[in-house]
């Protein structure tokens, strides 16, 4: 039997592996940015894994080209206690677009996405340039393509769902327009938008007091993410059924 987890599949040769994991890129993202394909020499160096045998989680970033700072996409997916595939975090990153160092401080320590700390200079820079907390750059617009691909790929692992972590309300937000259903934080998400309406506690502190705290953020999902940025991560746990 072919394995049905991630734990199963990093124990199989590198090749194997790669061919597999290989399998959740959206052809359109291979397409849009020519990348050559992933069994040659260029393609082989343009996706990268850390997948040691033995363990239960892999990591994949998958490049437009050689030396660039940032992937196209990054991914990072675990198993369940149960066997389940877990998606810890998914980044489509669109190359063109400006850079905001929201990942690290200016010493260069990371800041796992503004969740262990935050570079507020950085993160001001991308909240007025439209970008929602987490984002390093401008997103490809390509959830729907990852979504439709991810669920080849879980269906060929003989499962019937999968979970998602978001790591922002913005992203369960996303998610849950895709069809998402919550195991996790459904009544966190209804307090979060009871409270940005009219009389909510959360719109009353939106005083204009900083960027990220100004009235108009109540009606607009990423800048109500950027409002409450840090108190719904890992609190949110969602489910997709197909």
């Amino acid at each position: 039997m072919p394995p049905s987890t991630i734990g199963g599949i990093n124990l199989l040769p590198e090749a194997e592996k790669r061919a597999i994991y290989a399998g959740y890129i959206p052809a359109v993202l291979l397409e849009k940015y020519h990348i050559p394909p992933l069994t040659s020499a260029t393609g082989y160096n343009l996706l990268q894994f850390r997948f040691a045998g033995g363990s239960s989680d892999v990591e994949m970033r998958l490049f437009h080209e050689m030396d660039f700072p940032d992937p196209i996409l990054y991914a990072h997916l675990t198993d369940t206690l149960n066997g389940q595939i877990h998606v810890l975090l998914y980044i489509l990153n669109d190359p063109s677009s400006p850079r905001f160092d929201v990942d690290k401080m200016p010493n260069g320590s990371p800041t796992k996405f503004g969740t262990l700390q935050r570079n507020i200079e950085a993160e001001k820079s991308a909240l007025e340039a439209g970008l929602a907390p987490g984002q390093v750059r401008r997103g490809l617009r390509l959830l729907g393509h990852a979504i439709e691909a991810f669920e080849v790929f879980v269906s060929a692992l003989g499962h019937e769902m999968y979970f998602v972590e978001p790591l922002y309300y913005h992203n369960a937000v996303i998610f849950e327009r895709y069809g998402f259903s919550y195991q996790m934080g459904k009544r966190l998400m209804e307090s979060i938008h009871n409270g940005f309406q009219s009389n909510g506690d959360l719109k009353a502190q939106l005083d204009g007091s900083n960027p990220f705290r100004q009235p108009e953020a109540a009606d607009a999902i990423r800048r109500r993410s950027w409002a409450i940025h840090k108190c719904t991560a890992s609190k949110i746990y969602i489910v997709w059924l197909f």
